[in-house]
């Protein structure tokens, strides 16, 4: 029997050692504050990355495709650099006639496929336009319409240009309203369209799904005498509209559309969007 002398340590096992190691660190992990919601983020996309519609389909869900009815109505699209380069040829052969292009974000993201996209949508001959994906949490409204204005997100007399489009809709990085009360929310959209014309001379359409701007504004009805609609809903119809609004000027009906996915409708004939790129 081995015999322990006095003064002498114990050599402990290495394995003992890693061991302990291992347990210290767990514990260490565990009663750190905000430890355990680490992995609460994993799914929140990377700044830049928002593009339309990417709360429809959570918030609102999809149903039927237009039943196509009566009403004359001119097909288009919206894209962004999740399209990366686009087959512009391909969606004119399919009669798409329109196309916003994604331009900016907060006041530090450009689309680095903006040019391909949009010179690509022009040159191709179909009228188009920009918009901006609103993030009310990181800037001002004016801060924003600036850099859209500035960015790719301006307007000409040439007949070809729509105007400049606001994407005001869920929050893809946190809180749906973006941490605004329904009044903040509201002075927020007023201040990017005061300022967006009074650097183009037009009014912004406004892109947003009812629901969100129920949620988000109280259902504010003062923007629909002065600034176009473009309503998200992934359904037969376009539903019902925010307050305002007593008709739609565009509807992105699906985000699983051919060629690219977004795929919109027009409320009218061609010559009404001719209308509206004119001003």
């Amino acid at each position: 029997m081995p015999v322990h002398r006095p003064g002498t340590a114990r050599r402990a096992h290495p394995a003992a050692g890693i061991l302990l190691a291992v347990l210290s660190a767990l514990a260490l992990l565990i009663t750190l504050p905000g430890a355990a919601s680490a992995a609460d983020g994993d799914d929140v996309p990377p700044r830049g990355s928002a593009r339309m519609g990417m709360g429809v389909l959570e918030h609102d869900g999809q149903g039927g495709r237009p039943s196509g009815g009566d009403a004359v109505q001119t097909e288009g699209v919206d894209v962004s650099s999740h399209q990366g380069n686009v087959n512009w040829q391909a969606l004119w052969n399919s009669g798409v006639r329109w196309a916003y292009v994604k331009a900016t974000e907060s006041t530090s993201y450009k689309n680095p496929y903006f040019t391909q996209q949009y010179n690509g949508s022009y040159n191709i001959g179909m009228i188009r336009g920009a918009y901006h994906f609103a993030t009310p949490d990181t800037s001002s409204g004016a801060a924003q319409a600036n850099y859209f204005a500035s960015n790719g997100g301006g307007w000409s007399r040439d007949g070809k240009t729509l105007p400049g489009a606001l994407d005001i809709e869920w929050n893809p990085y946190g809180a749906a309203c973006f941490g605004k009360s329904p009044s903040a929310m509201v002075a927020w959209i007023r201040d990017f369209l005061n300022t967006y014309k009074a650097r183009t001379s037009r009014d912004a359409v406004i892109y947003t799904a009812t629901s969100w701007w129920k949620q988000c504004t109280g259902n504010y009805g003062g923007f629909g005498s002065t600034n176009p609609l473009w309503i998200a809903r992934y359904n037969t119809s376009p539903g019902e509209l925010p307050a305002g609004w007593g008709f739609h000027t565009m509807w992105q009906y699906t985000s699983t559309g051919p060629i690219v996915g977004d795929h919109n409708k027009f409320n009218g004939a061609y010559d009404r969007v001719q209308a509206l790129a004119s001003g």
